[in-house]
């Protein structure tokens, strides 16, 4: 019997601002869309956490023996500046500024996001779809929406008409906004702008002269708005109806807003059920921006290179700190705050290596059935991560209390309780534990420093065939040699 059975799951749906039971549309399928980011500047800390959130949420989800399709998209097209329809596109100006052809600023950026995401344990999505690989989807949706009467051309870019759709639908119910206030509260057009109406936005955009990115399209050459990118690759790897949309806080209005009118006016039918959204990260008590300076990157703790810390952070460490607050919540990074989760990190790391030195007894006094159910109960509470931790130092009391022969468990308690503590803090919460991989290491060194005593000896022997044979496997593997005055030293 699959473990979601046995779970009774609430997530809070943006949607209907509750926490609703999950029931998932197909019977132990789930599917699950996160907007990815724009590549057009390496990856920030605000990102990482909201992917950390619904890596977390993905491995809850497998960890229930779910069958999940996960797509979060890379956006390479570059949406316009300050996300308004006018203006430049982000990775046509950074193209420009550095002189670069713009898919090597895609490149460039994919290649450090995916980097970073590594480093921190994230499991890769089960689907990862660019915006430019999608083009001809994207203009398929814009000739439906024309078509049903709601979208419209005009000198080449074709915009969504959001007064036209509010007349069956409702335009703001994410959010929570109200098309007439909407309205009333912003410039009326100035007479030079193509839209009929101030909320309207554009499916299309046709390219000036100047523009970089551009493509054919039966209106003009140009690039597609930036909401249509994730209608297209959701509803084309998801359908067009499916479980779970998630992302930042900050893309609920306009950007996921865009989504549900575009979805709803080619199909008729709300595109997801659960709306996810998780919160904004602050440095020091203050919005992260590069302007002020109070700004960290990802790759700055991990190497300590910053004015802002007072050492280097692992990413377990970075990872655990994150996920001590709910991902609904704002979380405040600090020097003293991820200090404080290093010293807790390493603590329950402690705690779960000395389980093998536990010996079980003839019988339970601890109730691990019921502290396990805590701390299922606690991720089938909108994946409420500190909750989660919060048993788990439960858990770290536990470990005392049998070494120091204060409690007892019987084997098949021992041998539940282990594994319940691993899969939490390893599958789920995805931590490492850096001791094992600081072992890996130093067992991996020894190795290679054998194989370069070998080829030494080979050489001194002349031996040349067996030598050069050595250097060539660690070559194939991605060990690089170098030869010098001090002898040979490697590389990985």
């Amino acid at each position: 019997m699959p473990l979601y059975s046995s779970q009774n799951l609430k997530i809070y749906n943006s949607l209907s601002g509750e926490k609703e039971i999950f029931t998932p549309i197909h019977e132990g399928n789930i599917g699950m869309y996160v907007c990815g980011p724009t590549v057009y500047s390496n990856v920030h800390l605000g990102n990482v956490r909201t992917f950390m959130s619904f890596d977390v949420i993905f491995r809850y989800f497998l960890h229930l023996d779910f069958k999940v399709r996960y797509v979060r998209n890379i956006t390479d097209v570059g949406h316009i500046v300050d996300d308004v329809d006018e203006g430049e596109d982000k990775i046509a100006k950074k193209a420009r500024l550095e002189q670069l052809e713009p898919m090597e600023v895609v490149q460039r950026y994919t290649v450090d996001f995916h980097d970073i995401l590594n480093e921190f344990n994230f499991l890769p999505p089960s689907i990862e779809p660019t915006a430019t690989g999608h083009i001809i989807e994207q203009i398929e949706i814009i000739k439906t929406i024309i078509d049903k009467g709601i979208g419209y051309e005009a000198n080449g870019s074709v915009y969504f008409d959001v007064v036209k759709f509010n007349e069956t639908n409702h335009y703001g119910r994410l959010s929570g906004r109200n098309i007439e206030d909407m309205l009333a509260n912003t410039r009326d057009l100035d007479g030079q702008s193509d839209k009929r109406n101030s909320q309207d936005f554009a499916l299309w955009k046709k390219a000036e002269p100047q523009h970089i990115m551009r493509w054919p399209s039966p209106w003009s050459d140009g690039f597609p708005g930036w909401h249509l990118e994730c209608t297209a690759m959701s509803t084309k790897y998801l359908g067009n109806h499916f479980d779970i949309h998630g992302g930042g806080m900050d893309l609920k209005f306009p950007h996921h807003e865009c989504e549900i009118a575009q979805n709803e006016a080619c199909t008729g039918q709300t595109p997801v059920n659960y709306w996810m959204h998780a919160n904004m990260l602050t440095l020091n008590g203050k919005k992260m921006a590069k302007s002020t300076g109070n700004n960290i990157l990802p790759r700055e703790i991990l190497t300590g290179e910053n004015t802002i810390l007072s050492k280097a952070f692992s990413a377990s460490v970075a990872r655990f700190f994150m996920l001590q607050a709910h991902y609904r919540s704002i979380l405040d990074f600090s020097d003293d705050a991820i200090v404080a989760a290093e010293k807790g990190y390493k603590r329950l790391m402690e705690a779960i290596n000395s389980l093998k030195d536990i010996v079980a007894g003839t019988k339970s006094t601890i109730d691990i059935p019921a502290w396990k159910q805590l701390c299922y109960d606690a991720m089938n509470d909108d994946f409420n991560t500190p909750i989660l931790i919060a048993q788990l130092f439960e858990g770290v009391r536990f470990i005392n209390l049998l070494k120091d022969e204060k409690e007892t468990l019987n084997t098949e308690d021992l041998k539940s309780f282990v594994k319940a503590i691993h899969n939490f803090a390893f599958d789920v919460l995805g931590l490492v534990d850096e001791k094992v991989s600081d072992s890996s290491n130093d067992k991996l060194e020894g190795m290679v420093n054998m194989l370069i005593e070998m080829r030494k000896q080979a050489r001194d022997n002349k031996n040349f065939a067996l030598s050069d044979q050595i250097r060539d496997q660690l070559i194939a593997l991605g060990i690089q040699l170098k030869d010098g005055k001090e002898g040979t030293t490697f590389s990985i």
